[in-house]
């Protein structure tokens, strides 16, 4: 069965995949038409590729943490004699319960580390710092740990650290005591997580005869049991240069917080602000007169140092130092993303110095063109067109000069006649009182005869 597939080319082989007979896949297909692979080839790969143009290796120590790279394996004389019974009941007997500090992060879970002796740490790089994003972490180097458990068996010994990663009496946890509908459990644990740890010390065949001192060098890439303090155990853990940073009481931009606390202890005053859109937190030291320093922290990192004297000018540092030093080489893990990209098994790579971007999407079909793409002022085919912005009108108000004026009529045009008692008012305006003459008094109105009435 063919599937058809409009994608660019994408493909690449894993070497963890596998061929199985009878079955194919389809990891990619031309426009014009299919093409079908075997099961071996999987399209998830990709690759990084820098400025230079060279594919960068994601293996390579440059692009692993410090505490999740490689360890340096031991060298430690181990005897050709097979453990035995006594010799077995002695090592329980002195790592059981024995106390040591944490030199790498130690994620939960079943499955925990695998140390060979003499020999490399399983997992390691990107897959340890998986295992810890996603189980989470037991313990942070620096922390005190206690071997509460300790097992040998098929030629590993394998030793449960601060509880372990299983629960304690698993199969009473699953009874309940009681009648009715009071039933109690009969282990009390409030359904907790274990917050324990697990690791594995594999001899890749029997174990040897080892006595206790043994089993500790062994382990001692991974945890120390010697007699620290704990801001000595923190900072065996780190590089020289950090270290002496630390122990000095300076603070230096990259560094978390557990690393300030350790270096300066606690601040005298903490101050929360928002600079933009990102929150900070600012711990300030010292009170003047004295030198006055200001740590700005964002989530659990110093983004900025401030040191403020009388009489000098504030120092500021914000340039990252400690992110080169927790590097296994001193460089960053991730390029700045200005210098590199990553792009897809097959995807074509074009120089952006010599050669031209690619055209922007469009809905167009293949060698469609539009009636507007032959226009010679547009230029190439397909470009937009020159932004036109309207015309400005006039305004519509008429001009109150211009308008015709309309003809009047006869009776509009002839002046009002005043009445008499307006113009004897307009008269004595003019003239005066004395000489208006008397007003003449109105004329009294005629009685009516009446009928003669007859004479009784």
């Amino acid at each position: 069965m063919l599937t058809p597939f409009s994608s660019p080319i994408s493909f690449s082989a894993s070497k963890h995949s596998r061929c199985v007979p009878g079955r194919m896949v389809f990891a990619f297909s031309l426009a014009c038409g299919l093409v079908a692979l075997p099961a071996c080839v999987t399209a998830s790969a990709q690759v990084t590729i820098d400025s230079s143009g060279r594919v960068a290796d994601p293996n390579s120590p440059a692009s692993v943490d410090r505490r999740f790279a490689q360890i340096e394996p031991t060298k430690v004389e181990l005897p050709t004699a097979t453990m035995d019974a006594k010799n077995r009941l002695e090592v329980m007997r002195i790592m059981q319960s024995e106390q040591g500090f944490a030199m790498r992060p130690f994620p939960k879970g079943h499955k925990g580390l695998t140390l060979v002796a003499n020999g490399k740490l399983e997992p390691a790089g990107e897959p340890y710092l998986e295992m810890i994003t996603k189980a989470g972490t037991s313990a942070k180097p620096g922390d005190r740990l206690v071997l509460t458990d300790v097992k040998i068996e098929n030629g590993k010994i394998v030793f449960d650290i601060n509880g372990g990663p299983d629960h304690k009496h698993a199969f009473l946890r699953h009874i309940q005591i009681g009648s009715g509908t009071q039933m109690s459990p009969v282990v009390q644990d409030n359904d907790q997580e274990p917050q324990g740890c697990r690791l594995t010390l594999d001899f890749k065949g029997h174990v040897p005869e080892l006595t206790g001192s043994q089993v500790k060098a062994l382990l001692a890439p991974l945890i120390s049991f010697d007699v620290k303090t704990p801001i000595q155990a923190f900072t065996d853990t780190l590089p020289a240069k950090l270290k002496d940073a630390i122990l000095n009481h300076q603070v230096m931009v990259g560094m978390s917080t557990e690393m300030v606390m350790f270096a300066v202890g606690q601040p005298q005053k903490k101050i929360r602000e928002m600079e933009g859109q990102m929150p900070f937190e600012e711990w300030i030291y010292g009170e003047p007169p004295k030198p006055v320093q200001f740590v700005r922290i964002n989530g659990n990192r110093v983004i900025r140092v401030e040191t403020a004297t009388v009489g000098e000018a504030p120092k500021i540092f914000d340039k990252d130092e400690v992110d080169g030093l927790m590097r296994t080489d001193g460089t960053p893990v991730a390029p700045a993303p200005t210098n590199t990209k990553t792009v897809a098994m097959g995807d074509v790579v074009r120089n952006p110095d010599t050669q031209a971007p690619a055209a922007p999407p469009s809905l167009r079909n293949p060698g469609e063109q539009l009636p507007g793409d032959q226009d010679p002022r547009l230029g190439s085919p397909g470009a937009m067109k020159p932004v036109q912005f309207p015309k400005q009108k006039p305004d519509n108000y008429p001009d109150a000069s211009r308008l015709p004026r309309e003809k009047r009529t006869e009776e509009a045009e002839e002046p009002a006649q005043p009445d008499a008692a307006e113009a004897a008012a307009a008269q004595t305006s003019a003239t005066g009182p004395a000489a208006a003459p008397p007003a003449a008094a109105p004329p009294a109105p005629a009685e009516q005869s009446k009928p003669a009435q007859p004479h009784r």
